[in-house]
């Protein structure tokens, strides 16, 4: 392995869903088709294995000088700026002789939009109905985090969608932690008089929340029986979606890759997350990195008493005192430290990881 073709390692998110796992293991053989002069590996945050520690292993033993760390993750929230910057330092502190670049998350991305008006293209095609785009709204489901510039992303790709495909209305909703949760928004939409309602998770992968999502389609579906609901796939493993990964190695590479600083909640006071702006930059799933997946956990832990979905597939299995409460967070939690104008984030430009969080030189903004 050369810089020229430097090793790629795929760092997936992890999933007790077995399934959601397979999708992002086939995902990551279709990177590795597009890439064959560069060895790649792949592994997870946690929850299933091989852990990323393990993948950039395989790639140091088999004499990696360069390793580029592509997110498998749509948009940049905690996972992106927190635990796998965390999981790329720690691992180039420990290995001098490896050079590490983390790329940027797939993002607002033209090629993703074209994946995401397939998807529901798709569900309109199979559909025996003949309903008018006139009368069919399409409601957008995306993760849900703290971070509200995550959030607001969701937003965007819902507005460019409805523009895009000229349907009667859209809406936004979220699996968990942000609001409106897609049941409530399912309630709303379905007083708004259209004849169609499209659901669409953009989600790359199934999984407990996508399963949630679907089973509250079918029950607002039995509650409205006078309503078509469609649910639309997730983008998975769509071609377009294979390109915008391609997109952001070639960024990383040629240095025009750049995060979104300009509304990180570590790096600038956003407003309703003033405790975040300079934050360690931590990891936060040491105690469930390899943790075992499941062959159907689509019902488990959609609720504990608290109302507020967690903000992750995790639904531990186990009694950590916060984790077992689901009250919305997304481990983006308050390290709250004096680290002047930006501490231990940087999400600038990217390059070398090492000691620079997601590999910005250190300035702010």
């Amino acid at each position: 392995m050369s810089d020229t073709h430097p090793a790629i390692m795929i760092c997936g998110h992890g999933s007790r869903d077995k399934r959601a796992v397979e999708e992002f293991n086939q995902l990551a053989v279709r990177i590795k088709e597009r890439l064959p002069k560069h060895h790649v590996e792949s592994g997870f945050l946690e929850f299933a294995t091989p852990v990323i520690g393990e993948g950039l292993d395989k790639l140091r033993d088999a004499g990696a000088k360069k390793i580029v760390c592509l997110p498998g993750m749509l948009f940049a929230a905690g996972h992106v700026k927190n635990d796998l910057p965390s999981e790329v330092n720690t691992y180039a502190a420990a290995n001098d002789g490896v050079e590490m670049v983390f790329a940027a998350d797939l993002g607002i991305d033209a090629r993703l939009l074209d994946a995401a008006q397939q998807r529901i293209e798709e569900a309109l095609d199979a559909s025996p109905h003949n309903v008018s785009r006139e009368d069919t709204l399409v409601l957008v489901v995306g993760r849900g985090t703290n971070d509200s510039d995550a959030n607001s992303n969701v937003a965007k790709v819902t507005r460019m969608l409805w523009e895009g495909l000229n349907v009667g209305w859209a809406e936004t909703a979220y699996s968990g932690v942000a609001y409106p949760l897609a049941d409530q928004a399912l309630a709303r939409v379905t007083r708004l008089g259209f004849k169609r309602v499209v659901v669409f998770p953009y989600f790359l992968f199934s999984g407990i929340l996508v399963s949630r999502i679907y089973n509250w389609v079918d029950a607002a579906a039995a509650a409205n029986p006078h309503i078509e609901f469609l649910k639309a796939s997730y983008l998975n493993d769509h071609p377009k979606v294979i390109d915008a990964f391609i997109a952001r190695l070639e960024e990383a590479l040629n240095g025009t890759g750049n995060m979104n600083c300009q509304l990180c909640k570590y790096r600038e006071q956003i407003i309703g997350h003033e405790h975040d702006l300079g934050a360690a930059q931590v990891g936060h799933h040491h105690h469930v990195q390899g943790a075992g997946v499941e062959d159907n956990p689509e019902d488990r832990g959609v609720h504990h008493g608290h109302g507020h979905p967690h903000a992750h597939e995790h639904d531990h299995g186990h009694d950590h005192g916060h984790h077992n409460h689901d009250h919305g967070h997304s481990h983006d939690h308050d390290h709250k430290q004096d680290h002047g104008d930006c501490g231990g984030h940087g999400h600038g430009a990217l390059g070398h990881s090492k000691g620079h969080g997601c590999g910005c030189r250190g300035e702010k903004g």
